[in-house]
């Protein structure tokens, strides 16, 4: 297969939207992009719309259902902070960067999800220390490329400030700048989460949002200054991507509350889950619900008859229930029994102790107990799509697309790069190539 650029550089800028796109084209660096490139506003993202398996769907081209990362975070009841899909080795069959690097291609990644332990040259995956016994530099450099994060953090540590942000995309954009100057990697992917922090934590058009963008496009900026100054531009295919939208939410559903009062739950008298039948997993803006037993029909009827009374009242802040079949059709997880999407203004949260539904309240947010917007829900809520622009190398200048879907995105860039990453849901946008 022909390659049609010698350098794809993709850059995911998390919680970016369509809602975006009109202040994007006034920005100098996102409007200097748009003016070379081609672009999609309206790009559809995948069911459940939470980070990991979205980035595990932009390297694949599949669905959730088949690429196996079905949420951000694993299944372990009554956990406070469950572990997170962080491992390479979550991700069913291939991804791009694995064939860029069987391809002999220079690879490189900086803090894109799933790829911890990944066979990527110059590696800083997205993970943090989950135990009181870790130590998040060890846990870092045990999961990437040692040598490679030790330089970074030796030249850049000094900005970080932890996991907070926008110092921690400040210190991966110094990264970003240095890997594209000093190793010209011939795939690079970048993740950058100031925007999806602020708009978590202040919501979709705050002030501290809209701050978050202006600081992107200076990002971009100085990414797009570092290909220049490289030498590689003529032979690059810069990519700048959303993985999905934003909703503003006041309330919080804990199905888990309903699931304990009607005995699906055992709580200890020192307030722990000593056993289940029956657990409510949050994604944010939707929620599955997990059987302990799948073949155990008796609590399969309980469930199905205290969603249905649920569904009935329309205030109890889910919109609709699938099931696991139903939930698999749109890309979800088949092992679980049930697909919950939350109303406008909800989102579902893990906690099985006090009221059904909490309002949410500044003090929470402080505490960091809650959040006042969320993604995970469906694609299909309205004002919900995300965005695409790619310029350079292989790129038809001046195109718009008019709508498009997160899993098409895999197979384009393999496409670019001249590699096969099998067989994929979504489709090569051919109307987007010169070849």
């Amino acid at each position: 297969m022909t390659k049609l650029t010698d350098h794809l550089i993709v850059i995911s800028f998390d919680c970016l939207a369509a809602l975006d796109f009109p202040m994007l084209e006034k920005l100098p660096n996102f409007k200097k992009l748009l003016e070379k490139g081609s672009y999609c506003k309206n790009v559809q993202t995948i069911y459940p719309s939470v980070t990991y398996p979205c980035h595990a769907t932009i390297v694949t081209g599949r669905y959730p259902v088949n690429h196996r990362v079905i949420n951000n975070t694993f299944l372990q009841p009554g956990r406070v902070s469950p572990d997170w899909y962080w491992q390479r080795r979550h991700v069913k069959g291939t991804t791009l960067y694995d064939e860029a690097k069987k391809a002999g291609m220079k690879t490189a990644a900086l803090l894109w999800p799933v790829t911890a332990r990944a066979k990527i040259d110059y590696n800083m995956p997205e993970i943090f220390a989950n135990r009181i016994w870790h130590n998040q530099i060890a846990v870092s450099l045990w999961n990437g490329s040692p040598l490679f994060q030790l330089q970074m953090n030796l030249r850049y540590g000094r900005i970080r400030k932890g996991l907070n942000q926008p110092e921690l995309d400040d210190f991966v954009l110094e990264s970003t700048v240095d890997t594209i100057t000093s190793k010209k990697p011939h795939l690079l992917l970048v993740h950058f989460t100031d925007l999806d922090t602020q708009r978590h934590y202040h919501g979709v058009e705050s002030e501290e949002a809209l701050a978050a963008i202006h600081r992107h496009d200076e990002r971009l900026g100085r990414i797009m200054k570092a290909i220049e100054e490289s030498g590689i531009s003529e032979n690059t295919t810069l990519v700048a991507l959303g993985d999905h939208s934003a909703l503003n939410e006041s309330k919080a559903v804990k199905l888990n509350v309903l699931l304990q009062e009607n005995g699906l739950i055992k709580v200890s008298n020192k307030g722990k889950i000593k056993d289940w039948k029956a657990y409510c997993k949050s994604c944010d803006g939707s929620a599955y619900i997990y059987l302990k037993d799948k073949q155990d029909k008796a609590t399969y009827s309980k469930v199905k008859e205290i969603l249905h009374s649920l569904v009935m009242n329309k205030r109890n802040g889910i919109e609709s229930v699938l099931s696991g079949e139903e939930a698999a059709q749109l890309g979800a997880d088949r092992e679980a029994s049930f697909m919950l999407e939350a109303q406008q203004g909800f989102y579902f949260k893990e906690f099985f102790d006090g009221d059904y539904i909490d309002e949410i309240t500044p003090e929470d947010v402080r505490e960091k107990r809650y959040t006042y917007a969320s993604h995970g829900y469906s694609p299909q809520k309205e004002n919900y799509h995300t965005v695409f622009i790619a310029s350079g190398k292989g790129i038809y200048p001046n195109r718009e697309i008019p709508a498009m879907h997160l899993v098409d995105e895999g197979p384009t860039f393999a496409h670019l790069l001249g590699l096969d990453i099998g067989t994929t849901d979504g489709n090569v946008l051919k109307e987007l190539l010169t070849m």
